[in-house]
């Protein structure tokens, strides 16, 4: 069982997102942008985090880069969930070391593969 710290502005994502990996054995913690995030990064120390990238406060790529600068985040698997899909975005995500890009909707068994393999 992995602990996993699911991050998304959208209550109702925030909620499939949190089933999903609940199902799948794992323990998860959850948080509405960046900076709730690394409160909760602190706090929890998970073995993987999954953000959203637009949130208000700090976005997910910001949340990456500060992330990387504490002693939880700096080898934490952290992958990006979201609509975009410009190579802009993309770059920087590699630039703040994201450990990888997925598209919503998401895939749940795509979800839990990754957690299993990256956690």
């Amino acid at each position: 069982m992995s602990r996993v710290l699911a991050v998304d502005d959208t209550r109702a994502l925030r909620v499939m997102l949190a089933d999903c990996l609940k199902k799948g054995g794992h323990e998860v913690y959850v948080a509405a942008d960046g900076i709730e995030a690394l409160e909760k990064l602190r706090e929890h120390k998970p073995d993987i985090v999954i953000t959203d990238l637009n949130m208000p406060r700090m976005n997910g790529l910001d949340f990456i880069e500060a992330a990387r600068k504490e002693q939880e985040g700096k080898s934490l698997p952290m992958l990006l969930l979201t609509t975009e899909t410009a190579q802009a975005l993309k770059d920087r995500a590699k630039a703040v070391k994201a450990t990888g890009w997925l598209t919503k909707p998401f895939d749940p068994n795509q979800i839990l593969s990754l957690v299993d393999q990256l956690a």
